[in-house]
């Protein structure tokens, strides 16, 4: 197996000093932005109640929902924010606990995935294994998260690994933990401890909208949450590793992705999409990773990459034969 690169391979050390630059005024904007998209849809759905909006206020919400994950993901890496606090605490309360997410354990995980990328150690692998898969098999995985059938899964494993029944993961494995000598009591504990932040957080989201008069819109929120936010999640994460070479290297293990304002808007937030940049260095915050994309392009060292159309249709191609 290749062995993994150093970053200096790829940068200098005066533009890994650059592009390492952390910006709170950069933190702030996006999580203040983020909301007020999210409180401006929930505005025009209120003012104007109908078909469309309520179609359109769905694909929004489920996009700044995954955003509010990305920032998450942002902050576990100490890069979302120039100070510790802000990404550790207020990314945490921001962010994350309103979808049901937290930093600390998410860091834990996510930083296993990015030391074992390519490799059977990954702890993310589970997402990438099925692929790639025939086009009526994806057909119906969308189907299940836009009715809902993947959010009610996903929030009947978060509520069983918060209760401490199944270890924690972002990923598809599921482990069920040792008893132990476990009561009721311990369970209920463990789950008060883990799920007082998403409960405080929903609950001060839909006592806001039950102030201005309008407690339906978190039904919307909650909606979204699972349906449009579950389809985005998985196109997000098909984009990153989904039939990507088996590797250490990291030109090869991940995946690039091109995104106009739409994908932007919905399965590729705050930058995501520059999925090989960020593999290379974690550290570079959401806003450099443009600039390390241009500097990788001009070296020759990655292609023009694909769009999310393409990568659709690369992750629903039949597997080659193998070699005689």
């Amino acid at each position: 197996m290749t062995s993994r690169q150093k970053v200096t391979d790829f940068f200098s050390r005066e533009e890994i000093q650059q592009l390492t630059r952390r910006s709170d005024a950069a933190g702030w904007w996006a999580v203040l932005s983020t909301w007020a998209v999210i409180a401006a849809t929930f505005a025009v759905l209120a003012i104007w109640p109908n078909p469309l909006t309520f179609v359109l206020a769905l694909i929004v919400l489920g996009g700044r929902q995954l955003c509010l994950a990305i920032l998450m993901h942002e902050a576990a890496h100490g890069t979302l924010f120039k100070t510790k606090a802000l990404n550790d605490k207020l990314t945490d309360w921001l962010c994350a606990r309103i979808v049901w997410v937290d930093v600390a354990r998410y860091r834990e995980h996510h930083l296993r995935h990015h030391g074992h990328t390519g490799t059977d150690l990954d702890p993310d692998w589970s997402l990438a294994r099925p692929f790639p898969a025939s086009r009526v098999s994806l057909a119906r995985k969308f189907a299940r998260d836009l009715l809902g059938f993947s959010g009610l899964k996903r929030l009947y494993g978060q509520l069983l690994m918060d209760i401490g029944v199944l270890k924690y993961t972002v990923a598809s494995d599921v482990e069920v933990l040792p008893r132990n000598g476990r009561r009721w009591s311990d369970y209920a504990r463990a789950g008060l401890r883990n799920m007082r932040g998403m409960l405080l957080s929903n609950a001060a989201l839909a006592g806001i909208l039950a102030a201005c008069g309008q407690l339906w819109l978190y039904g919307v929120w909650l909606l979204a949450y699972l349906t449009t936010y579950s389809l985005f999640m998985r196109i997000r994460s098909l984009a990153e590793h989904a039939c990507t070479e088996r590797t250490r290297d990291m030109l090869l293990n991940t995946r690039t992705t091109r995104a106009g304002w739409l994908a932007r808007a919905t399965v590729a937030p705050i930058r995501v999409n520059f999925h090989i940049e960020h593999h290379l260095m974690a550290a570079v915050p959401y806003f450099r990773l443009p600039r390390a994309h241009r500097l990788l392009r001009e070296r020759g060292l990655i292609d023009n990459p694909p769009g999310y159309l393409d990568v659709l249709r690369i992750v629903t191609q039949a597997p080659r034969p193998a070699m005689p």
